[in-house]
C-alpha cells in the first residue's frame, strides 16, 4: 500500500467517522429499539444494519449503486418504499403490548430486530448515494483496482459505522435498565413510535432531491 493510498484512507476513514457522528434514521432507530426492548435487540439490529450497508458497498463495487443514483425511478421507489417502511414500525411500536406487561413467555426480538434492521437499510438510497458521490472521491489512481479500493473503504465504512451504532446501543441501553417497571414502559413505547414517524418525515426530507 502506498503513501498515497494509505493517506486516502485515514481521510475517507475521518469523513466516515463524521458522517456516522451526524444523528441519522439509523442511530434514532437504534436508540428507539434499545429503549423498547433492551440491548440483545439494539445488538441484533446493529448486525443487520451492518449487512445492509455491507451490501450497499459490495453494490457499489458491482456499479448496481451508480444504476439506482441514476435511476429517478429506482431512488425514489426506495425512498418512499423506506418511510412507509418506517411508519409501519412505528405503528407496531405503538399498538404491541397494550397492557404495558412484559410477557416472559414471548418470543426473543432478535431475529426481528436483525431483519429490521437490514430492512431500513436496504430501503435507505441515501446509503448507495454515499458510495457513488463520497467513496470515489478517495479513489487513488493506479494505487490498486477501483474494485479493490471500493471494497476496502467500504468495509472501513461498515466498520466505523458499526461501532458508532454499538455505541449508540450501549448509551440506550444504560437508560433500557430504568424502564422496567410497567408504569413506564407504555409511555416510553408511544414516545418512541411517534419519533418513529419523525424519522419517516425526516427520512423523506433528507431524500428528497
Amino acid at each position: 500500500m502506498n503513501d498515497a493510498l494509505f493517506s486516502s484512507l485515514w481521510a475517507f476513514a475521518l469523513a466516515s467517522l463524521i458522517v456516522e457522528l451526524v444523528p441519522g434514521p439509523n442511530q434514532t432507530y437504534l436508540a428507539a429499539l434499545t429503549l423498547n426492548r433492551g440491548t440483545r435487540a439494539g445488538f441484533a439490529a446493529v448486525i443487520g444494519i451492518a449487512l445492509g450497508l455491507g451490501a450497499y458497498g459490495v453494490a457499489a463495487s458491482l456499479g448496481v449503486a451508480t444504476v439506482i443514483n441514476e435511476s429517478p425511478f429506482l431512488y425514489h421507489l426506495l425512498r418512499w418504499a423506506g418511510a412507509v417502511y418506517f411508519l409501519w414500525l412505528a405503528w407496531d411500536t405503538w399498538k404491541d403490548e397494550p397492557d404495558g406487561e412484559v410477557s416472559a413467555a414471548r418470543v426473543d426480538y432478535e431475529w426481528e430486530s436483525f431483519r429490521r434492521g437490514l430492512v431500513t437499510n436496504l430501503l435507505n438510497p441515501k446509503a448507495a448515494i454515499f458510495y457513488v458521490s463520497v467513496l470515489p472521491a478517495f479513489i487513488v489512481p493506479g494505487a490498486m483496482p477501483v474494485f479493490a479500493q471500493t471494497a476496502l473503504m467500504s468495509a472501513l465504512y461498515v466498520s466505523i459505522a458499526t461501532a458508532t451504532h454499538v455505541a449508540v446501543v450501549l448509551l440506550a441501553g444504560r437508560l433500557y435498565v430504568y424502564l422496567s417497571d410497567a408504569r413506564y414502559r407504555v409511555p416510553v413505547r408511544r414516545g418512541i413510535a411517534i419519533a418513529l414517524v419523525i424519522v419517516a418525515a425526516w427520512f423523506l426530507l433528507n431524500t428528497a432531491r
